[in-house]
């Protein structure tokens, strides 16, 4: 299966966000892929207000990607903001939002709420941000996709997890927090996870903001680019650099299975 890795830099304007969305997601198609990976925050880069934008699963945002999903015939795979559970200060308003992958396209509709909030590097996720509770993953063409959200990837038992419910390749899609060694960290945390588990993995992240001549204020992460897609013994297959772009690669659950008939961590695992 051809898949694309859509590297973007998005911004407070929820609109054109679909707009970069749409045409990305268009050229993806061209290219062959049958589903494409945009970054955590498409919906809206951080940096800006969530709850007044956060929509549910079944909202006109959602609603517009379920749509270009549905005419170009591709899955995707995007993040926005859905309301969270909690009651607000008055009335009836939630005062959190869901940072929420949304899979949709032909055959797929499914969503993930991020477990890890990013409270770490002098920024709190979670002052605005409800943590989900369950993993998720879904089949396309006879793969089995899990779902994990920027910060989740410095946790190896929810891949572990995404493993054990037959994913055969893990997406992350970030909105990386720039700063020293942090996209060394990136590099090193995809492979580690792609090795931990056997599995392809597809690290999707907003590109770098300075390579649109986007200033950026505050800890609010938002993006160093360097999108990937990892071999299930960790071998870096294709990555993109800081700026925005395209990255395509071909997946084969053969080479999953082979891989764990080499590495069979997963069978090998002792509980504690």
């Amino acid at each position: 299966m051809r898949v694309a890795l859509a590297q973007v830099v998005t911004g407070r304007d929820i609109s054109a966000n679909l707009d970069i969305l749409e045409k990305f997601a268009r050229k993806a198609k061209e290219g062959g892929a049958e589903l494409v990976v945009f970054p955590e925050a498409t919906m809206r880069a951080f940096g800006n207000s969530l709850v007044d934008i956060a929509e549910p699963l079944d909202g006109p945002w959602a609603a517009r990607v379920r749509g270009v999903a549905g005419e170009i015939g591709i899955v995707i795979v995007a993040g926005m903001f859905t309301p969270g559970q909690s009651g607000g200060g008055s009335g009836d308003s939630p005062s959190k939002v869901r940072n929420t992958l949304l899979a949709t396209g032909p055959g797929v509709e499914a969503s993930y709420d991020k477990i890890h909030l990013f409270d770490a590097f002098g920024f709190a996720e979670s002052d605005t941000v409800e943590a989900g509770t369950r993993a998720v993953t879904f089949e396309l063409g006879g793969i089995s996709f899990g779902l994990a959200t920027c910060y989740d990837i410095r946790f190896p038992a929810l891949f572990t997890a995404n493993a054990d419910r037959g994913a055969e390749a893990n997406i992350v899609c970030a909105s990386w927090g720039s700063g020293p060694g942090k996209v060394d960290q990136w590099r090193l945390l995809a492979r580690a996870r792609a090795v931990d588990t056997t599995t392809y993995v597809l690290a999707c992240g907003q590109g770098d903001p300075a390579t649109e001549g986007i200033e950026t204020k505050g800890s609010a992460p938002t993006g160093v680019g360097h999108s990937a897609v990892v071999s299930p013994l960790g071998e870096v297959l294709a990555e993109l650099d800081g700026g925005t772009g395209l990255l395509f690669a071909d997946l084969d659950p053969a080479v999953v299975k082979d891989a764990r008939t080499k590495l069979p961590v997963l069978a090998n695992r002792h509980a504690f």
